[in-house]
């Protein structure tokens, strides 16, 4: 298969040759309560965390978590395993400053409330109707549910600290803004 993106304006031809093997590897989210995000992220989306780093001196600590598949191989030495998580894609990164949890009233700022910015991150999943399913069983705040809105198919939820997370089924996008 030959190599083909979309063409618009701003878009160069063809990416320089000095960013080939550029990968983005990870997104990060600030997160309140760690115990309560990676229950979350792990219970609800099945994410395992592959590597905490702890920075004392600055009173913070990262989770890096994805998705595995069967026969991933995760380093079992910390060192492989640090190199090994800096090499992946689709890797979420949890950010927790030490304390928050215990601040009542704290919260982040989603994006999505004035001013925008930051939106959301984005799940695909085999079964959309599926994916609901197991949202609603276990008791996930809706944004907007696929059959709502203008936009259907597509299902916003939030997490823990009030980020949004796309839901959607690749097949039923196949016609989406045309």
């Amino acid at each position: 298969m030959a190599l083909f993106t979309e063409q618009h304006p701003g878009v160069e031809p063809q990416a320089p040759q000095e960013t080939a093997g550029f990968t983005l590897n990870h997104s990060m989210l600030r997160i309140k309560d760690p115990e309560r995000s990676l229950r979350f992220y792990s219970h609800v989306f099945g994410m395992r965390v592959l590597r905490k780093l702890d920075f004392e001196e600055l009173n913070f600590s990262l989770y890096f978590l994805a998705h595995l598949e069967d026969g991933d191989e995760v380093p079992e030495c910390t060192a492989e395993r640090t190199v090994w998580t800096f090499s992946q894609r689709g890797v979420l990164e949890l950010t927790h400053n030490w304390g928050t949890e215990d601040q009542a009233g704290f919260a982040y700022h989603d994006g999505n409330a004035e001013p925008q910015g930051f939106g959301h991150i984005c799940f695909s999943v085999p079964s959309l109707n599926a994916a609901v399913d197991w949202l609603d069983e276990n008791g996930v705040e809706y944004v907007k549910r696929p059959e709502q809105g203008k936009l259907q198919n597509v299902a916003f939820v939030k997490d823990p600290d009030g980020y949004w997370i796309e839901i959607v089924e690749p097949t039923l996008m196949a016609n989406t803004g045309m």
